[in-house]
């Protein structure tokens, strides 16, 4: 059988439990073949009264016998990767992977969507004749409220002679996003669905963004339109083009996107609901609030006889409140009196807060946030700065507007340290040097953390070179041109993080425009390259003093010199060490000494 379905058999009794009531109502054997492993007594068939569908231990299956069975699927499960192995092995079978599709529907009765250019005239469909596309959707049509597309009612565009009658249907959306990656080479192109030449160029796309639900929908959408346009020949052109200018098309044209990085959600922040004082009678399990007062956490008045506490949960003018972990009802009559002193004007209970935990936003929880009001309040590129560095791009996590304040900070002692100008100082060739090699490898962490998307750590990294530059020159040690060309490409490093200040920045300093097409700053490793760094002096094993030493040292000048240590004559007091174990530097790391004593 190609499949299974209602009143369709698999053949294990003892595991499937259609079978299981099948082999029963029909007198059939059943034969356990997978054995729980945590019961006391061994399944059997006669002690059985429904299907066992666990993990286990395969028995009564030959070869097989021992292998373990889990929950996981193809070859995860070593029961089933086992049988695999012996199909094979033996000749009867080999591994395979199954796909299931599904018809795609892709017409829309609605205005919005790509129209289908096609025709009828009586039972005949007719394509529209290639002059006469593209097909446009009218501007003028009615929206009325007839549950029906408004294309079906506007006669100028279904009716295009007596005979013929246009489709008013539409095509799905996902009809016209799965080939917007090659639409958008160039838009203009009105001889073909894109430029063969800029195809060349570009294709395929290097990274792919979305969320998780994306691999399954549009992704796999994609997928399909650019396989089949490969195989009716449409990027031909562009191969022969790609071959023009050196590139092997081989491939290239197998698949839309090269990478897909989902990205994780931003949740909506923990929040205290208003502790609220309640006035009013009480009848049964609720009181019926006359008056509602919002105070501060915990400042109940002497001798307050009404229910108190932070609104837990509020349904319109049904509160919950937290009493010292007691839930009171509280239903708020429609002339309560309802006082929040923070907020002006006349009140109601709408305006009252309840307690918001870590979950996804949502309008209806009430913890969704305004972009719009957290830009005119800090400015579009603290926002931007700060969704990429408190948030993993991959995990996301939840939304603490307390957080902004470190990427603002930063922000504005960069644009300090730009509009303070050149210093008037001749600077100090080693702090400059020192300065030059922080900047480089502040470099190369920025462009690691671009390729991993990574922008967190790529911001973190600027924000600490921040730090060492503005000690520097308060410190009076970075000249003009060193400035110069370090504010040079620190404001272009900025750039992709913080467009508006980078180009502002940028012009104020008298720099060509635009900073956005400026060349990337070049990691120069021989630049970035530490002149010393620590050698950790250890004594059986625990660090105990930290020497400046020259990058390259060999074994037997740090030995040397950790011996001549404060900390290793110490603990030697006069006595030769039993050895002395060097543990070179290594990705980052200091280089050690263990002196054993």
């Amino acid at each position: 059988m190609i499949t299974y379905g209602p009143g369709a058999m698999m053949a294990v009794p003892a595991h499937d439990q259609r079978d299981f009531e099948f082999a029963r109502a029909h007198d059939l054997p059943i034969r356990v073949v997978i054995q729980p492993e945590d019961m006391t007594e061994p399944l059997t068939e006669a002690a059985m009264t429904e299907a066992y569908d666990g993990p286990g231990v395969m028995v009564n299956s030959d070869a097989m016998d021992g292998s373990v069975s889990s929950w996981r699927k193809g070859r995860k499960n070593p029961a089933i990767n086992r049988v695999i192995d012996w199909l094979e092995a033996t000749g009867k079978g080999e591994e395979s992977v199954n796909y299931r599709l599904r018809d795609w529907l892709i017409s829309r009765q609605r205005y919005w969507g790509g129209p289908i250019p096609m025709m009828y005239a009586g039972d005949e469909i007719i394509p529209v004749p290639d002059e006469d596309l593209p097909v446009e959707l009218p501007e003028d049509v009615d929206f009325l409220p007839t549950g029906r597309s408004p294309l079906t009612y506007h006669e100028p565009f279904f009716k295009v002679d007596e005979t013929l009658r246009r489709e008013t249907d539409t095509l799905d959306t996902f009809m016209c996003s799965s080939w917007y990656q090659l639409r958008y080479l160039s838009p203009d192109c009105d001889t073909a669905p894109f430029d063969a030449e800029e195809a060349a160029y570009w294709l395929p796309v290097d990274v792919y963004t979305g969320g998780a639900e994306h691999a399954v929908m549009h992704l796999l959408y994609t997928r399909f339109f650019t396989k089949v346009l490969r195989d009716i020949g449409v990027y031909d052109d562009a191969a022969a083009a790609m071959r023009r200018h050196g590139r092997d098309p081989e491939g290239a044209f197998d698949e839309p996107m090269t990478v897909l990085r989902n990205q994780g959600q931003v949740l909506g922040g923990e929040r205290q609901g208003h502790f609220v004082l309640c006035s009013g009678r009480v009848a049964g399990e609720r009181m019926l609030a006359e008056r509602v007062e919002v105070v501060d956490w915990n400042q109940v008045p002497a001798g307050f006889e009404g229910y108190f506490g932070e609104i837990a949960h509020r349904t319109e003018n049904v509160l919950h409140l937290n009493m010292a972990g007691v839930t009171q009802f509280v239903e708020v009559l429609s002339d309560a009196e309802i006082v929040i002193p923070h907020i002006p004007g006349e009140n109601n209970v709408n305006q009252l807060q309840q307690h918001l935990d870590i979950q996804r936003m949502s309008k209806s929880k009430g913890n969704v946030v305004n972009p719009d009001e957290l830009v005119a309040k800090y400015g579009a590129d603290a926002v931007r700065c700060y969704l990429m560095f408190n948030f993993d791009w991959q995990k996301g996590g939840p939304w603490n507007e307390n957080n902004i304040k470190g990427p603002q900070g930063w922000l504005h002692d960069i644009w300090e340290i730009a509009a303070a100008g050149a210093p008037s100082t001749a600077g100090d060739p080693s702090a400059e040097r020192d300065i030059v090699r922080k900047l480089h490898q502040t470099i190369a962490v920025i462009n690691r953390g671009l390729e991993e998307f990574s922008f967190n750590t790529a911001i973190a990294e600027q924000m600490k070179f921040k730090n060492a530059l503005k000690a520097a020159l308060r410190a009076g040690s970075i000249g003009a041109d060193v400035w110069r060309d370090v504010m040079s490409q620190v404001i272009r490093l900025l750039a992709p993080f913080a467009p508006h200040l980078a180009e502002e920045m940028w012009l104020r300093l008298g720099w060509e425009y635009s900073v956005h097409t400026q060349p990337w700053p070049e990691y120069d490793a021989d630049l970035a390259r530490e002149e010393t760094v620590d050698l950790v002096v250890m004594v059986n094993g625990k660090p105990r003093e930290t020497i400046a030493v020259a990058v390259d040292i060999d074994q037997e000048r740090a030995q040397e010199m950790a011996l001549a240590s404060g900390a290793a004559q110490r603990s030697l007091s006069g006595k030769a060490p039993k050895r002395t174990i060097f543990i070179p530097g290594r990705n980052g790391t200091d280089p050690k000494v263990n002196i054993v004593v």
